[in-house]
């Protein structure tokens, strides 16, 4: 079996190291075989972006031998072009001032590295320009550009910051199309899509494909790459030589696959997977390996409704309307891959894109986070609290479930609670029932009403209430328009629990319970 290729992004080193490359020649071939030029795509971190800029820049360099075995190898004639390549990861923006210095100096090392000279009195921009035209002596010059948008969004919680390095990008951006005639190619890839006339406005030939369909699968891995390059892999596991575990396979999905820009392919997170492989064991590497602190935070103070992450509805605008003046916070989860397309609808003749968590891994990690930061406490604090209440619930011990629920309201800080209180109640409750791992139902609607939450365990339902006000008077509410209706053939406890909060002692003012019927 060959190397699994971990934290590799130079595709030179993964062909002469022996490390598995997925072939996705054949898709990057229709990026400039179909009279494309200008391109942009935004994927989340650790989707192979890199590699994506790193391939191109061999094949328009002409290095054949590379791709020997691959689909392009006699697909194209290597013809060799200069190649400029400007990866923001590992350039210095703590200042616009410092952004500027460092591009002059990357523009000048590039320039240095093909023979050429620049003239030391003009400014980045215009060294930038007469760097393209001086190459393009040697030929059309191919300009790649990797996490355009990483001086913005790593100072988008400082806006005047954020604000000023994306002036100083739209400027230095707006260079490729003043230099058309010398350029053959360029690809612009990033986290985040920005509103064109944002950071692209001097670009308006740029083609954005990020949630086109032929390029949908461009990065990830497909279903089928996974069976056929980790194939060997997955029986190894499952400790079956002759034939892939379905079941395993089906787990696999569950916890990596599901992220689509088009609502029809769906590709697996290649970090997680390749992680998956070299661990031979379940867990969250994706989102481990950057934790989204500022998102949660941003969710929390801006009072979301973080019930509608699950099933949200879209029109084709939202996927147009994040800039940094205006965060759109979850055009944002979208952008960063903790949401993604799940279908896609005509409606009246307009589109709708239906949005929800991509897998298991990025639905259970972020909820955990974004609990952890409602209730400001540390990892291991915020497990053994949802630990105490999934015994409770799992041992049917409702009366110890909301006991723990009263504590955890207690132990809250002043300060987390924002002026709309009854919002974040329901937020904290949400999380809690969602991160039990038990089956859970949230605003569960009846004909005459929408229920709560409905939580399943092995012998009872638990249909629950909460409102500010008297836990009696929420009850009465249950009992008046009948939700407990549907459960009554189940053969199952049923228990009513109606849940009061008050907003001056910021914790529940008491609860209600009773039982309608129990199993024979």
């Amino acid at each position: 079996m060959k190397n699994l290729p971990i934290g590799i992004q130079t595709f030179s080193e993964l062909i002469q190291e022996g490390y598995i490359y997925i072939d996705k020649t054949r898709q990057i071939h229709k990026l400039f075989s179909d009279g494309g030029k200008y391109y942009f795509i935004s994927r989340p971190r650790r989707f192979g972006k890199s590699l994506l800029l790193s391939t191109l820049k061999e094949i328009f360099s002409g290095n054949k031998e590379l791709f020997d075995g691959l689909w392009i190898y006699d697909k194209i004639d290597w013809e060799p072009h200069p190649v400029i390549h400007i990866d923001f990861l590992g350039l210095n923006y703590k200042t616009p001032q410092r952004l500027e210095e460092t591009l002059e100096r990357l523009i000048e090392d590039i320039a240095t590295s093909y023979g050429i000279d620049l003239d030391p009195k003009r400014y980045c921009n215009e060294k930038f320009k007469e760097l393209i035209v001086k190459l393009s002596d040697r030929g059309r010059v191919v300009v790649l550009i990797d996490e355009y948008d990483k001086p913005i969004i790593d100072k988008v919680e400082d806006p005047e910051l954020a604000l000023a390095n994306r002036d100083i990008l739209r400027e230095f951006y707006g260079v490729i199309k003043t230099a058309d005639k010398n350029i053959k190619f360029a690809l612009i890839t990033g986290v985040s899509k920005f509103s064109r006339v944002s950071v692209f406005s001097g670009l308006n030939n740029l083609r954005d494909i990020t949630l086109s369909s032929q390029f949908s699968t461009l990065l990830g891995y497909t279903e089928e790459e996974l069976l056929h390059y980790f194939g060997d892999r997955i029986r190894l596991i499952a400790g079956d030589d002759d034939k892939i575990s379905a079941p395993l396979v089906q787990k696999i999905k569950a916890w990596y696959d599901g992220y689509s820009w088009d609502g029809e392919h769906f590709v697996f997170n290649p970090f997680s997977i390749l992680n998956f492989f070299i661990e031979n064991q379940f867990d969250n590497y994706w989102f481990s390996s950057g934790t989204p602190t500022f998102l949660t935070r941003l969710i929390r103070k801006s009072n979301s409704d973080i019930k509608e992450f699950d099933n949200l509805s879209v029109s084709a605008y939202f996927f147009d309307s994040y800039d940094i003046d205006h965060i759109e916070i979850t055009s944002l989860l979208f952008q960063t891959g903790y949401l993604t397309i799940k279908s896609k609808v005509n409606q009246d003749g307009s589109l709708r894109y239906n949005l929800s968590y991509p897998n298991e891994e990025v639905r259970n990690s972020f909820l955990n986070y974004l609990f952890r930061e409602y209730i400001q406490k540390d990892f291991a604090a915020g497990i053994k609290i949802i630990d105490q209440m999934t015994s409770a619930i799992r041992n049917d011990e409702i009366e110890r479930f909301l006991d723990s629920l009263k504590w955890l309201f207690a132990s809250i800080p002043y300060n987390i609670f924002p002026a709309d209180r009854e919002s974040c109640f329901h937020s904290i409750i949400y999380l809690v029932l969602k991160l039990i791992g038990i089956s859970v139902s949230v605003e569960v609607e009846t004909n005459i009403g929408r229920i709560d939450a409905v939580v399943e365990s092995a012998h009872s339902f638990f249909i629950f209430e909460f409102k500010m006000g008297k836990p009696e008077d929420v009850l009465e509410q249950i009992k008046d328009r009948k939700y407990y209706e549907g459960f009554l053939g189940s053969q199952k406890n049923i228990t009513l629990i109606g849940i009061g909060f008050s907003t001056v002692e910021r914790n529940l003012s008491g609860y209600k319970i009773e039982t309608i019927q129990l199993s024979e």
